[in-house]
């Protein structure tokens, strides 16, 4: 079975936590090592909480369930070779005003950056955390876009996708994290500039053959 380490337990990683709990072997790490063990205590039994370094070192797949600066330094860890990795964040400004990166760039591509001998793909940038605490029956045509440039790390975020009860669409390679990103935002805006509320997500409609 796959070992799945997610980093950070915010709404976003706490959220993806409840939804692949008792799915896969499941590692959780976080700063505040008692707030965490506290969390797991609320999840099917066999989730394990560990160090951040134990809990790359003991993964398949490593979640940054963090803000980008914060994931940027995450990036660094060696333990993080020959490992996939997913993105989540959106580079956003302090103001939430925008991206502090972007078009040129993205945050998935300075991860890779950061560490070359990951294997780095993008996912779940474009949903709100509030969509892990419904039922999965509602979010199973919900897509997560998946950007990597690594087909086998593709195809196992795909599946991870689909354990945590969402739909694909696959974008291509990394530097389509590019469009994701300020897709992210847009979402963002919807949810909170213009009072949408966060119980909505991008979708893509095919009309025709």
């Amino acid at each position: 079975m796959t070992t799945i380490a997610i980093i950070g337990l915010g709404n976003m990683g706490k959220g993806l936590a409840k939804r692949l709990a008792g799915k896969t072997d499941l590692i959780l790490a976080s700063r505040d090592h008692a707030a965490a063990t506290a969390f797991a205590a609320t999840l099917p039994a066999g989730v394990v909480v560990l160090d951040q370094a134990s809990a790359i070192a003991g993964a398949d797949i490593v979640v940054l369930a963090l803000p980008f600066e914060a994931a940027l330094e995450a990036a660094g860890n060696p333990a993080l070779k020959s490992k996939i990795v997913v993105d989540i964040s959106n580079p956003v400004k302090a103001d939430f005003s925008g991206l502090a990166i972007g078009h040129t760039t993205s945050a998935a591509e300075q991860l890779q950056a950061a560490a070359p001998d990951a294997k780095v793909v993008k996912a779940f940038n474009t949903i709100f955390a509030g969509l892990f605490d419904l039922p999965a029956a509602q979010t199973v045509a919900v897509p997560a876009f998946i950007a990597g440039n690594d087909e086998a790390a593709v195809a196992a975020v795909v599946e991870l996708a689909g354990l945590a009860g969402f739909a694909v669409e696959k974008t291509g390679g990394i530097d389509a994290a590019r469009l994701l990103e300020p897709l992210g935002m847009l979402n963002i805006r919807f949810g909170y500039g213009l009072g949408q509320g966060t119980g909505i997500a991008p979708n893509w409609i095919k009309l025709a053959a």
